[in-house]
């Protein structure tokens, strides 16, 4: 504990006089100072990759937090994804400053140390290394957006609304939601550039009920709206709504995504349907690669709705739910009343749930195969202030009658990846990682 506490005054006091330099740093000298502070704070970081583009880049993934290396019942995950679009390039230079932010003030920053101490945060700084590293330091233009493939990776994404689940994925695409397999994500936003907005789900629509004046309502709208104002009003011109000078006027500096444009394929609506996890799409800049002399003053204005927005990840109600035997039971679906997801969220296979939620009275159905349903009217506080949601766990009891298992809808079953047999070997290692994992599920249960 003495060598780490020394390791962190250093850094501190390093940080203080030097800092990450305020530059685009390539994708190799990304790599180096991701494992720079990995070796440098071993204990609340820990570095691995997701996968890798289509031109063999690594995508790196650093996990801060007080238990980095595994998930601890009642700490929500949370991500933040950058450089989606290669040639949108603020994103991944915030990514690398607020790792340097949270590294350099952990145990010293009262704000940092509790939400270190209460989240695991994860960060991808690029998402589409490959279109960074072709891109051309242009404010507007197209060139490096795409990946090598040349496909926009926000529009390769399974669509609900659009029946695309059975298309080929690219290989950023197929990391990201194999990534979304291995970790309970509760909140995520990803960074984009050329508009200076938050915006919120559905990206989509099939002209169904969700449609309503324009927008594409989910069921969470009242939340979504939150969190895209929490980001708006903790940056420093966001909620002024009209930041650019030749884009459309948002107010309070945000918007339904649908309401904006519509967009298939997103990576925004893939998270929020199959993975439970709320997420936003910022747009945190008007130029999309702007100059360096630039960075410095877009991190001042992003950097506190950055803490903000991981903040909120305490939100709402969280527990677990325990069969008649009193163990933790996977899949059970919990649904609060007046919220009909696409897809019902359901316990992780720890047996917890975790459901974003305004402060208020909520009435909670739990259903498991074989157990009676459980219904049970909880009242919740505002937790990001105490950095902690409501904790209510649900206790089965079992049925005196067989039941059926409830089934998923058709549709809400995991997308087909559309691996190719060319790609299969290169696929082989995470295959057989996730195949050890069931293995050894199996033995514990």
């Amino acid at each position: 504990m003495f060598v780490f506490t020394l390791c962190l005054f250093l850094w501190s006091w390093l940080s203080s006089i030097y800092g990450l330099e305020f530059r685009y740093h390539n994708s190799m000298e990304m790599e180096q100072y991701l494992k720079d502070i990995n070796r440098m704070f071993p204990d609340i970081t820990h570095l691995h990759g997701i996968g890798q583009s289509v031109e063999g880049r690594e995508l790196w993934v650093l996990i801060l937090g007080q238990h980095p290396r595994e998930h601890r019942t009642g700490i929500p995950e949370f991500k933040y994804v950058g450089n989606m679009h290669g040639n949108e390039a603020v994103g991944r230079v915030l990514l690398l400053q607020l790792i340097d932010y949270l590294t350099s003030r952990y145990l010293s920053d009262p704000l940092v140390t509790r939400l270190l101490n209460s989240s695991r945060v994860h960060i991808l700084p690029s998402m589409n290394p490959d279109g960074f590293e072709s891109s051309a330091r242009e404010c507007m233009y197209t060139i490096g957006r795409y990946n090598k493939n040349g496909v926009d990776l926000n529009r390769n994404f399974p669509d609900l609304f659009e029946g695309n689940t059975e298309r080929e994925r690219e290989k950023e695409v197929r990391a990201v939601m194999d990534w979304l397999k291995t970790e309970s994500f509760v909140l995520s936003a990803n960074l984009h550039g050329g508009a200076v907005v938050a915006s919120y789900p559905y990206d989509n629509s099939n002209g169904g009920s969700e449609l309503q004046g324009g927008h594409s309502i989910s069921p969470d709208d009242d939340v979504f709206v939150h969190l895209a104002k929490t980001y708006s009003y903790s940056h420093r011109e966001m909620h002024n709504g009209n930041s650019c000078y030749d884009s459309q006027d948002f107010t309070q500096g945000i918007t339904n995504g649908y309401y904006w444009y519509p967009l298939p394929g997103g990576m925004q609506d893939y998270n929020y349907v199959w993975a439970q996890c709320l997420e936003l799409t910022l747009e945190i800049s008007c130029c999309k690669f702007p100059p360096e002399a630039q960075l410095p003053g877009l991190w001042e204005a992003n950097k506190p709705a950055l803490l903000a927005y991981i903040q909120q990840v305490h939100l709402g109600v969280k527990g677990v739910v325990t069969d008649s035997y009193g163990k933790p039971v996977r899949n059970a679906v919990v649904e609060v009343a007046g919220r009909r997801n696409l897809c019902p969220f359901r316990t992780d296979r720890n047996g917890e749930y975790y459901r974003l939620l305004l402060p208020g009275n909520y009435t909670i159905t739990v259903t498991y195969p074989g157990h009676k349903t459980l219904t049970q009217t909880v009242q919740v506080q505002y937790g990001p202030d105490a950095f902690s949601a409501l904790t209510h766990n649900f206790f089965l009891q079992k049925n005196d009658y067989s039941s059926k298992a409830t089934q998923l809808p058709q549709s809400c079953t995991t997308p087909n990846l559309g691996i190719t047999e060319s790609d299969s070997a290169t696929l082989l290692p995470t295959v057989f990682t996730t195949l050890t994992l069931l293995l050894l599920q199996r033995l514990l249960l």
